[in-house]
């Protein structure tokens, strides 16, 4: 499906909105190496200059293999602020029940369009999905729910002044931890294993093809064989009070993993992706 604005309100769409539908990404077999080319974003969105987070799920939207027929859902956080402006459906959960809407969402979406595939992927932060929402998004694992989950990890609760969060680092002091974290950062990746996933991925904004292969492989693996799971580290420069060139110091440091069961890596050889 191309989404298109109704007649009728054609003309009281802010021109950008306008521009979302003329020049986005529908139905057009783009990769991330053509961003720049078509239009996935407004410019003027409501995130801190330089986040790291934006640029990450800029390059998640600019990776989706087929952005007409994905629906992406998130909840409560910075990247909530950031979807409305995307060229791309969305549905805000919820704090932390991402992952048990998208599973609702991907059934219907089963029934509804059985001749079509359609990606659901949840895209959240690593309160929604690590800590207020680690119930919701490990019994999707463990249904073995055909969806991606996304987890936008900025080790801290950024939205909301600077809380530690579960992901944050051990001995980690931010606004609202002065004392410095006490117990170390939660393994999401090895839980995500553990709990069924198939394919399994951490990656960083500051190597954009490989976090566009990792996108793109979790989201194929999930159309066919179950749920997939990708870490994206991209660290608070606000709360953490880091300059944007020491913030992509730190990603480009972050050891990068990439996990697949037996299943996974056949149908990734099966379609050289």
């Amino acid at each position: 499906m191309i989404p298109k604005i109704a007649p009728a309100f054609e003309d009281i769409m802010p021109e950008e909105y306008l521009e979302l539908v003329r020049n986005g990404p529908y139905g057009r077999n783009l990769r991330l190496k053509d961003l720049g080319t078509f239009k996935e974003l407004i410019e003027e969105h409501p995130l801190c200059a330089g986040c790291a987070p934006a640029l990450a799920i800029r390059l998640v939207v600019a990776s989706l293999p087929a952005p007409e027929d994905t629906v992406i859902v998130g909840t409560t956080g910075c990247s909530s602020l950031l979807m409305p402006q995307l060229a791309i459906h969305n549905i805000h959960s919820i704090y932390g029940n991402q992952n048990a809407v998208a599973s609702g969402l991907k059934r219907a979406l089963a029934m509804r369009f059985p001749d079509r595939c359609k990606d659901v992927v949840v895209i959240a932060g690593d309160g929604g999905t690590a800590d207020i929402g680690l119930a919701m998004t490990m019994h999707s694992w463990f249904r073995r729910e055909r969806i991606t989950t996304v987890m936008l990890d900025n080790e801290c609760y950024a939205n909301t002044g600077g809380q530690e969060s579960g992901t944050s680092r051990e001995g980690a002091v931010l606004n609202m931890a002065p004392l410095g974290k006490k117990y170390p950062k939660i393994p999401m990746p090895e839980l995500a294993k553990e709990s069924g996933c198939a394919y399994v991925a951490v990656v960083s904004p500051a190597y954009p093809r490989r976090l566009e292969r990792v996108v793109r492989r979790a989201i194929f693996v999930a159309r066919e064989i179950g749920p997939t799971y990708v870490q994206i580290f991209c660290p608070c420069i606000t709360n953490y009070k880091l300059s944007v060139s020491e913030a992509m110091k730190m990603m480009k440091e972050t050891k990068p993993k990439e996990y697949m069961n037996h299943d996974a890596k056949n149908l990734i050889e099966r379609l050289g992706i």
